[in-house]
């Protein structure tokens, strides 16, 4: 059991928060992952981004676990400090020795992948030779086609090879030849971090390793215990909304099933399973969690974080679950997936950097300030991330001892409607900005509105999106009277992680809630002429600011806008209070000194670069045969409570006339 309540008293709790109309308020209480800023856990990533805006303490803490984390150092359990090469050193020369490596091997940078660079992208181009006279040479049976051109002589040599003569005349060949990038900048994960390394990982790939690394570091940070906390409920009870807007593109997944037969390799088994834009959700019920609740992936383009979490809202809102873990994992760094968004018009590419700022050359510094939000910009900068939140109605919080990191009263989701192009931004977002801004000041007021809320913006760094979301904010800010609105914007630091941008965005916001600090835009030189102004505040310096609530806006390829309303800390135990009294609240503060203990013991060792990911291959494996069914309930061996059989029947019954 959890902090001394029984299961029985946990019933109790839930159901004396049913009251008429009130929804259950889904409260977030983990938060973890990765992206090129660092670990999400503790607010890792988030410091990243505001680091010269800390204490001098807490930025040497954030540069050492960075350092650790990219396996530049190491700190065993004591906290002594060794280097690379494993020889002892203090923590404050650390930090001076490694801080520059950490600073320029973090956000946007060039791209480390030596095929980015000088030896160029491995490419082919198709030609025809004419064969003036015939030609012969030799090749090793099994690799020979299976269907031979007609007019090949072929003789063997020996058991192993063949010699083969082409008449004189037209032959088509593939030359390979390397391309020079086009594209040199994308937000990378740390350098020197690599998530499979810290489990059991046989050729997944990245993106599926990111989301098991990101799911547990959720785990990590919530201070729960999965398995007592799991065992205090109905299995149905739970709940994982996870995937990506893209699949799994690398070799391991979908991009080297495509690429097999004209790469001349072979597909595997796994190919095709593992790049399913579902995956994640599905590692983590099968490798994780032990989850048999509610699962799926809603895919919208970039908003896809928003969509899952938008299910995962409305789930614990209807009383549907109790817990639900949500994310996306996306790893789009690949030559395929950058030169597709390049062909479109849509990516930062090095003619372009150069243009836009009149440089022969371009410098890493350069390629660092690739990202420019709302300011003179020529696209959009390829990012990778993993971001999972853990969401629990408010009595379970309350009950369990949970840390509340903030809650999520709606996300809200509108399409654009008739559209010039499938690219092209709508009126979609007007909509879901206007709807979400309406619920905090039902909600809080209009004053907290207008003064203590702040926008997240989706912020690609594409002229349209600068001028066509500035004005979905100014309009709306218009509408409600609010005349400084703050406005950040992460992609300036991370890049555009595709479905899992809005990830990056909650998490920066719950960093702001915790650190009372706004991060600039850092590449924002000079807001462009056509961003709309007039009710908006943009700056690149992190900004002091106490919040109420933030909005994570995303606008999707295709028309796919969403935005969500995330609240404070502060306001969210404001409004527990209001709904459960203060004598529970007092009894929740008293549990939740274990859960921030438990929470703390890990970001010890995280910070010392010491994760160790759950992942459970194989384990607890169950069929059929072995489950306990009734009419009633299903009972499942390893799991403390049963499955639930009693369904909600809306529709009223029909007599048929057969009971007694």
């Amino acid at each position: 059991m959890i902090h001394g309540l029984s299961r029985d008293d946990s019933a109790l709790l839930f159901q004396s928060n049913e009251e008429p109309g009130l929804s259950h308020l889904p409260v977030i209480v983990g938060m973890g992952g990765v992206n090129p800023a660092g670990r999400t856990s503790g607010h890792q990533a988030f410091r990243r981004t505001v680091l010269d805006a800390l204490p001098e303490d807490e930025q040497a803490q954030t540069l050492l676990g960075l350092a650790a984390m990219m396996r530049l150092a190491d700190a065993q359990a004591d906290g002594a400090w060794h280097d690379a090469d494993g020889h002892p050193i203090d923590a404050a020369t650390l930090v001076e020795r490694t801080r520059q490596r950490v600073l320029d091997h973090t956000l946007i940078r060039r791209i480390e992948d030596p095929r980015f660079n000088a030896e160029g992208l491995p490419a082919n181009r198709r030609a025809t030779l004419a064969l003036d006279a015939p030609l012969t040479f030799r090749v090793r049976r099994r690799q020979l086609p299976d269907d031979l051109p007609p007019t090949w002589q072929v003789r063997e040599i020996d058991r192993r090879n063949m010699e083969v003569t082409v008449p004189a005349g037209e032959m088509d060949v593939m030359l390979p030849e390397t391309r020079p990038a086009q594209v040199r900048a994308a937000g990378q994960l740390p350098s020197g971090f690599e998530p499979s390394r810290f489990y059991r990982s046989v050729h997944h790939p990245r993106g599926l390793s990111m989301a098991i690394f990101a799911a547990s570091d959720c785990l990590g940070d919530s201070g729960l215990t999965w398995d007592e906390l799991r065992d205090r409920l109905d299995p149905d009870q739970v709940a994982v909304y996870a995937g990506n807007s893209i699949g799994q593109l690398d070799d391991e997944g979908w991009g080297g099933l495509l690429k097999s037969f004209v790469s001349g390799k072979r597909a595997t088994s796994k190919q095709m399973p593992l790049g399913y834009g579902q995956m994640p959700a599905d590692f983590l019920n099968a490798y994780v969690l032990g989850s048999v609740g509610g699962t799926g992936a809603a895919l919208g383009a970039c908003a896809s974080f928003l969509y899952n979490l938008r299910l995962g809202v409305d789930d614990i809102r209807a009383g549907r679950r109790r817990v639900v873990m949500v994310g996306t994992s996306d790893a789009p760094i690949t030559p395929e997936i950058i030169e597709g968004f390049r062909a479109m018009g849509a990516l930062a590419d090095d003619d372009s950097l150069r243009a836009l700022d009149a440089l022969e050359l371009l410098t890493d510094a350069d390629y660092q300030r690739a990202c420019r939000p709302f300011a003179r910009n020529c696209g959009f900068t390829m990012g990778e991330s993993s971001q999972f939140l853990m969401l629990m109605d408010d009595a379970l919080a309350l009950e369990v001892g949970a840390n509340l990191l903030g809650s999520v009263p709606d996300v809200f989701v509108n399409a654009d409607g008739w559209k010039r192009s499938i690219s092209a931004p709508g009126i979609g977002n007007y909509i879901t900005l206007g709807k979400a801004a309406s619920l905090v000041r039902d909600m809080l007021g209009e004053n907290a509105l207008r003064h203590r809320t702040f926008l997240h913006a989706h912020g690609t760094s594409t002229p349209k999106n600068r001028v066509t979301e500035s004005h979905v904010f100014d309009l709306v800010a218009q509408a409600h009277g609010i005349e400084d609105w703050p406005v950040t914007a992460i992609k300036a630091f991370v890049g555009h992680s595709q479905g899992g941008a809005a990830g990056d965005q909650l998490a920066s916001a719950l960093g702001s809630f915790a650190h009372d600090l706004l991060p600039g835009i850092p590449t924002l030189d000079a807001v462009a002429d056509d961003v709309h102004t007039d009710r908006l505040r943009f700056f690149r310096d992190p900004l002091a600011f106490e919040a109420d609530a933030a909005f994570i806006n995303a606008k999707g390829f295709g028309g796919n806008n969403a935005t969500g309303v995330v609240l404070s800390p502060s306001v969210t135990e404001r409004l527990l209070t209001a709904r459960h009294g203060e004598a529970a609240m007092n009894d929740w503060r008293a549990r939740r000194e274990t859960t921030r203990e438990n929470a703390a013991a890990y970001f010890r060792d995280a910070d010392r670069g010491h994760f160790a990911p759950r992942y459970r291959f194989g384990e607890g494996v169950l069929e059929g045969p072995e489950l306990d069914v009734s009419d009633d309930a299903i009972h499942i061996p390893g799991y403390a409570r049963p499955v639930s059989l009693a369904v909600d029947n809306p529709f009223g019954r029909l007599d048929d006339g057969e009971d007694s």
